[in-house]
């Protein structure tokens, strides 16, 4: 038996001798060969002309793509720094003659731009936060928990996915003017406390967080039915032996889903809050249906406007109030970049584990 283990060794490395002095010799007749012959042997060949001709379309291809895709931002980015006089003189194009940053001076200083940034930034938190929670729990009640009516319930949730936001417009207004809970506090304030308003309410919402923190603690909010689908999906995929482990050691539906759960579905909740904020911080529905008084609450899509201190009236006014208009949108697409910079890697992982294509 040692004998027959140690002949097939020696064979392995006789082989590999072998192999070794035939690759010596091959390098050594290509060391003989000319330059030319090489070259000739390696690059004038069919195969190499194809995957000549493939890297080369591939390259254009994807230059052309990238040019139609960056170019757009470019242009917005230079007519950004171009003052009155460059819309004027011919020979510019997309390089400024005369660059400036009036027009940033003059988005900042007259349309408030931080304190909508403050604004903005404070609201999508809210809302993203709230939302990341609210959809996770009712996500994971769907996919983990049988109770009556389940499919129909999921069923509306899909339902609100399907249903225009504008059909529910007159009622959301109505619901956070005459804010009240089922008629209760109307009621005792009414038939108690001998109220003489017409429509006792609790308060009058509009033109504060409270309706779209509502809206979003009770899973109400844009694009929550497709948030509480995604987690779902997800939580589908988590093993129930994980669940059933934790409750053999003692630990309750909450400590399960607060311990365990949770954790695991970081990039899932890293997705939803990235939807979520970016929807909220470009949104103009809600915002200006509950915002009716913007003099003090100044959002970010309520600065794309013309500042009262830049003068556009002159020969190239509508090339000039759309930079103006462009440069009010770069400053509130930014910070979102800077929130993609920093998410991305989580952001790619959750959609990965989601399923979401197209």
């Amino acid at each position: 038996m040692d004998k027959t283990v140690s002949n097939r060794k020696a064979e392995k490395e006789l082989l590999k001798q072998r192999k070794r002095e035939e690759a010596i010799r091959l390098i050594r007749t290509q060391e003989k060969t000319p330059f030319w012959m090489r070259m000739k042997y390696k690059y004038l060949t069919a195969y190499y002309a194809k995957q000549a001709i493939f890297k080369i379309f591939r390259l254009l291809l994807l230059i052309g793509i990238s040019f139609v895709i960056l170019f757009p931002y470019y242009s917005k980015i230079a007519g950004s720094f171009m003052s009155r006089d460059d819309f004027v003189d011919v020979s510019v194009k997309l390089i400024a003659k005369y660059p400036t940053l009036d027009t940033y001076k003059a988005i900042i200083n007259d349309n408030k731009y931080f304190l909508a940034l403050f604004n903005t930034t404070l609201l999508s938190l809210l809302c993203g936060v709230s939302q990341m929670l609210t959809c996770a729990v009712v996500g994971y009640g769907f996919a983990k928990f049988k109770f009556k009516f389940k499919g129909l319930l999921f069923m509306l949730v899909i339902l609100t996915m399907i249903i225009p936001r504008d059909t529910l417009q007159l009622s959301l207004f109505m619901k956070m003017r005459y804010f009240d809970i089922w008629g209760i506090v109307g009621f005792i304030k009414k038939y108690i406390f001998g109220s003489s308003e017409a429509t006792p309410a609790i308060a009058n919402l509009l033109n504060s967080f409270w309706p779209l923190a509502i809206l979003s603690l009770t899973g109400l909010a844009f694009k929550n039915g497709l948030f509480i689908y995604i987690m779902r999906q997800y939580f589908n995929g988590v093993p129930d032996e994980l669940e059933e482990a934790a409750y053999v050691d003692g630990a309750g539906v909450l400590k399960t889903f607060v311990r365990i759960i949770l954790p695991m579905s970081v990039p899932m909740l890293v997705t939803i809050f990235m939807f979520s904020f970016s929807w909220q911080w470009s949104d103009s529905f809600y915002t200006g249906l509950f915002f009716t008084n913007k003099t003090d609450f100044v959002l970010l899509p309520d600065i794309v406007s013309i500042p009262v201190s830049l003068d556009t009236n002159y020969a190239a006014k509508e090339a000039y109030e759309a930079a103006i208009r462009n440069t009010c949108g770069l400053m509130i697409l930014a910070p979102l970049v800077v929130l993609y910079l920093f998410g991305q890697r989580t952001l790619i992982e959750g959609v990965e584990r989601s399923g979401i294509t197209g």
